[in-house]
């Protein structure tokens, strides 16, 4: 049993010193083989390798896949015209050295992210400097990122990486600045909202005025047509009575009474005391005293 143990033993050591010798590379990966903590081999094929056994020999793994580097923090930078605006960027980058990588930064991508973040930093402080604050946010931000990535590829060989792209996301105003302008847009946008509603309401004003003056123009003709057809109206009336009277006087006269009758007892409770011999009463009579008014003319 003891024969059979020993055996199995060894075989599970044998195993596991084999397993250890064989690593497999991933195509996304770059291994970099250490020898009693020196690079030996930097690996950048996919596939199956083979190693001597730790502590002879040790491998690490490094992402050859591009890296985004976001801006840690945000601080101010001084426009030409020293104003300050607040920047935030981002980097893609990708290992290029493995060798130079290690050295520089040891096998910890942070590391390198905690040391490139200031240099890329001063790089964005170089160009924007030396604009104006129009030129970083319309017509030259396509500049100050090709600007910042020239001078960060000198540096990045330095790192063992290679810089693939500057962006800038977000360019503001400090917080004192930006509310400022807030206010005085806000300011500016009531000065024209008062402009126009000055505007409106003297438009309206006039509006207005101008249709009282077409509504009296109208009330004005309305009533001399109006006019004009009630004297032409009351013309062809006088003409008529004028011919009707005419024909007949005594029934223009009695007509004449019944209109005087009509106008003088307008209420019942009007008291009225006359002759009842009077002329103004000669219709009321009847038809002896309109006989009787003519006899005694003569």
């Amino acid at each position: 049993m003891n024969r059979i143990g020993f055996i199995v033993a060894s075989a599970l050591i044998v195993l596991m010193l084999l397993a250890s010798t064989l690593f497999i590379v991933d195509q996304r990966q770059v291994a970099v083989v250490y020898a009693l903590g020196e690079i030996k081999e930097v690996i950048t094929e996919p596939g199956l390798k083979v190693k001597w056994p730790p502590p002879f020999q040790n491998v690490v793994f490094l992402d050859k896949r591009v890296q985004t580097l976001d801006s840690p923090e945000t601080r101010p930078i001084f426009t030409a015209e020293k104003r300050s605006l607040i920047i935030d960027w981002l980097v893609k980058w990708r290992i290029t050295e493995p060798r130079q990588f290690i050295r520089n930064n040891g096998v910890d991508i942070r590391n390198l992210e905690s040391r490139l973040s200031p240099v890329i930093q001063a790089a964005f402080n170089e160009e924007v400097t030396r604009r104006t604050v129009r030129s970083v946010l319309a017509t030259e931000r396509e500049k100050v990122m090709q600007g910042v990535l020239a001078r960060l590829a000198d540096e990045a060989k330095s790192f063992g990486i290679e810089i693939v792209d500057v962006r800038i996301k977000r360019v503001d105003f400090v917080a004192d600045i930006t509310d400022a302008v807030y206010r005085r847009m806000e300011s500016e946008r009531k000065q024209v909202a008062n402009e126009l509603r000055s505007t409106g309401q003297a438009e309206g004003e006039k509006i207005r005025a101008d249709a009282d003056r077409q509504r009296e123009v109208i009330i004005a003709e309305a009533y001399r047509d109006a006019q004009k057809i009630k004297g032409e109206g009351d013309a062809k009336a006088s003409a008529l009575y004028a011919d009707s009277f005419g024909r007949d006087p005594s029934f223009a006269r009695f007509y004449r009474s019944l209109e005087a009758y009509r106008a003088s007892f307008r209420s019942k409770s009007d008291v009225m005391v006359m002759d009842s011999n009077s002329d103004f009463l000669r219709a009321m009579r009847g038809s002896e005293a309109g006989a009787a008014a003519p006899a005694g003319r003569k």
